[in-house]
């Protein structure tokens, strides 16, 4: 693997684990590299400003920290919110170059398929389902 360079990775496309969500609910995707405060800033002013019901924050490998801090964060701030956590595993494609091809032949890639954790977790202002598996009362 030392002459593989990762050139690049991408994730299955998987829809919400919640059924009977409205179209227009808020999904905060919380990567790797994003900032806890821009997204809280995000998040804080579509449940306070815009009015919004229901907000779902996912995050998969290592993002699940940080989606779990922004849930926190979000109950503490706001409160009296009921919660619905969902695991489950998540497909990613890495996509691996050659650096030292054959002369003359053609470059080589190497598809990796890695399972990582995900998580969901859907924040509501409105009584959910308390039989639901995951549920979180206020």
């Amino acid at each position: 693997m030392e002459n593989f360079r990762k050139v690049r990775t991408s994730e299955e496309e998987s829809p919400l684990p919640f059924p009977d969500l409205p179209p227009d609910v808020v999904e905060m995707k919380v990567k790797e590299g994003s900032k806890i405060r821009n997204l809280m800033n995000f998040a804080m002013a579509q449940m306070e400003l815009k009015g919004s019901r229901q907000i779902v924050f996912s995050g998969c490998g290592k993002a699940v920290t940080k989606t779990i801090t922004c849930v926190e964060i979000m109950k503490r701030k706001l409160g009296g919110l009921h919660q619905v956590t969902k695991v489950r595993y998540k497909t990613l494609l890495e996509v691996w170059e050659n650096q030292d091809p054959l002369p003359g032949g053609p470059a080589q890639n190497l598809t990796v398929h890695k399972n990582v954790p995900s998580i969901c977790i859907l924040l509501s202002r409105d009584p959910l389902d308390p039989n639901q598996t995951g549920y979180q009362p206020p």
